[in-house]
């Protein structure tokens, strides 16, 4: 058999793991750096110039159970999901979530950022030195000139080919029907003026619909000639020798190589060993080698390198919450698209091929708005949610109990659904009081690894969830595509509820909203515990914070106890933030690139 990619036998830098954060450092420092020769292994499969990794209408197709471009974490069951076992999906491509994500350019509140310095210690890492390398990244080409945004910056952000009708409504009757919640042409600035505000949603798609994804536009397109990045390539641990990184061990993954040979191989690093495999891989790549907590380590029969308490420990992630409604018939969806209608096809390639224009050209998630609540709110959200509001949302007006949108398409599995044009209420939490963990069950790189994900573990996750489902319920009954509600996927009412009332056709704005009785948030519990899931959104399982809080990284990212090792992705998160993750990996990456480029006596 003939091995997939000739490996050298050492490089100045190794990355284990070629997700969104990997690319971008190794693409930085190929750039800054021409003589430094970089191996970036990934265990999935290459991206290039792939019509699904390119055209942004395409995004959902990478959630079918068959995808080669996801990697499907089973969970434990667990009590809190009514006996079910979650599954969170992560990128598992060159490129990691950027070539696989739902492209929402959700930036998080620059008190996230700041919490990463001030109640962590991380010198470097307040919104002050982060906001900047976001800036660096991208090319805002809604509008050039706004400051808070990038001009010149390789990814680039606009509203893809069109916003779609119901995103409009979503904005122009929400504004008018919700107190205090206006409209606005900017939910992104990264401060209090982004709250409680409906906008249409930027996406990372350019402005002739294509994807902004990491490796087209920071590897694919590099010129170095040190730059080495192999698909198909897994990582089974990192070696280390004295309490120093020297390389790592792999083999080539038959997942994408069908009949590459499955020996064990070994290449060093003469400078530095990146693990980069992402929240849902790092910590089991640092667990294999030996890095770890004691108990786990031996439970897996591994043994221990150093002692670090904290890896996979710390699991966060934004409970998500989809909720189908029937739209409007005439309404323009992405439904018939992802149903694989050919003359929808047909039209859509055509389409897109010219300048990048229709369903194939957006993500048509469009209208939508960072809700927190106003005081006199409160009470409607019990007193489990106390926790969250006084622990993170109280003292920060720049952060939002979740994001809320309105999207114009069925955002899951049609194939088991009726023919109709659905269109969703969907709401994730920006800071869910819930955690999980996630650890290796062995030693084998294949072995499903033990996984608690922790979802509704906490009350207050619940009391918050139940607010967005109703809060979605009463914005969407009033647009004008709405057409009723697609009981099947809402809670099971009690008869007579007020709630269970079929509606075919959209409400007035002063139409009396519906009472929920006792009984009715009960349903509306239940109903969160059978259907609540990921938003494919992993952090925190290798905590950039001091080691005695369980942290396993510094604030120069480098692994606690081993020298030469460094952690560069959304695993370094100590606490989430409130966006669709791709941003924090943006800043993440960038960040690594400056920190890992003064250490190496130059810049990027």
């Amino acid at each position: 058999m003939t091995a997939p990619h000739t490996i050298e036998a050492e490089y100045d830098l190794i990355f284990a793991g070629g997700g969104t954060a990997a690319c971008l450092t190794a693409g930085r420092l190929a750039t800054a750096f021409p003589a430094l020769s970089i191996l970036v292994l990934e265990s999935g499969p290459t991206t290039k110039d792939k019509k699904e990794h390119i055209q942004a209408g395409q995004y959902i197709t990478h959630l079918a159970p068959t995808s080669k471009t996801m990697q499907f974490t089973i969970a434990k069951p667990s009590e809190h999901l009514a006996g079910r076992s979650a599954i969170v999906p992560s990128g598992h491509c060159v490129g990691g979530g950027s070539s696989v994500n739902f492209m929402l350019y959700n930036r998080p509140a620059a008190s996230d950022f700041d919490a990463w310095e001030t109640d962590f210690g991380n010198a470097g890492w307040s919104s002050k030195d982060l906001i900047p390398l976001l800036q660096k990244a991208e090319t805002y080409e809604i509008d050039p000139k706004k400051s808070t945004h990038g001009s010149d910056g390789p990814l680039k952000v606009s509203f893809g080919s069109e916003v779609s009708q119901l995103g409009k409504e979503f904005v122009e009757i929400g504004a008018k029907f919700e107190k205090n919640r206006p409209e606005s042409d900017e939910g992104n600035a990264l401060d209090v003026e982004s709250i409680n505000k409906f906008f249409i949603m930027p996406k990372w798609i350019s402005k002739d619909g294509r994807r902004s994804d990491i490796p087209h536009h920071y590897i694919y397109n590099n010129t170095s000639e040190k730059l080495s990045v192999f698909d198909g390539t897994l990582v089974n641990r990192v070696i280390v020798e004295d309490g120093v990184a020297v390389g790592v061990e792999y083999q080539f993954d038959n997942r994408v190589h069908e009949s590459a040979p499955q020996d064990i191989r070994v290449v060093k690093a003469r400078k530095l060993v990146v693990v980069a495999a992402g929240a849902m891989g790092s910590p089991l790549i640092l667990e294999r080698s030996g890095l770890g907590g004691k108990d786990v380590l031996e439970k897996a029969g591994v043994a221990v390198v150093a002692e670090i308490p904290g890896v996979g420990e710390n699991y966060q992630d934004h409970a998500f919450l989809c909720t189908p409604y029937i739209a409007d018939p005439e309404i323009k969806t992405l439904n018939p698209l992802w149903r694989g209608d050919p003359a929808t096809w047909g039209q859509a390639l055509t389409e897109w091929e010219d300048g990048g224009a229709g369903l194939l050209g957006s993500n048509y998630i469009d209208g939508v708005i960072k809700m927190r609540p106003h005081p006199e709110e409160l009470p409607e959200l019990g007193p489990d949610f106390l926790e969250i509001w006084n622990s993170t949302l109280a003292n920060n007006a720049d952060k939002p109990l979740f994001w809320l949108c309105a999207a114009a398409a069925m955002l899951g599995d049609l194939s088991t659904l009726p023919n109709l044009n659905f269109m969703c209420s969907a709401a994730f939490l920006g800071y869910p009081a819930s955690r999980g963990r996630l650890h290796i069950s062995a030693s084998d790189p294949l072995a499903a690894p033990d996984f608690e994900p922790g979802f509704l573990s906490n009350p207050a996750d619940v009391a918050a969830l139940r607010w967005a489902y109703k809060k979605g319920r009463e914005l969407n009954r009033r647009l004008p595509s709405f057409r009723g509600v697609f009981f099947a996927g809402h809670p099971q009412f009690p008869e007579g509820s007020a709630a269970a009332v079929d509606e075919t056709a959209p409400v007035s704005l002063d139409a009396p909203k519906i009472v929920f009785s006792a009984e009715d948030d009960k349903a509306i519990d239940a109903y969160l515990r059978q259907v609540v899931a990921t938003t494919w959104h992993s952090v925190g399982t290798c905590a950039m914070k001091p080691f005695d809080k369980g942290g396993v990284v510094d604030s120069k990212l480098n692994v606690y106890g081993v020298k030469k090792l460094k952690v560069v992705d959304l695993s370094i998160a100590p606490s989430n933030v409130n966006s669709n993750t791709y941003s924090a990996a943006i800043a993440i990456g960038e960040k690594a690139a400056v920190i890992i480029a003064e250490e190496l006596g130059g810049s990027v």
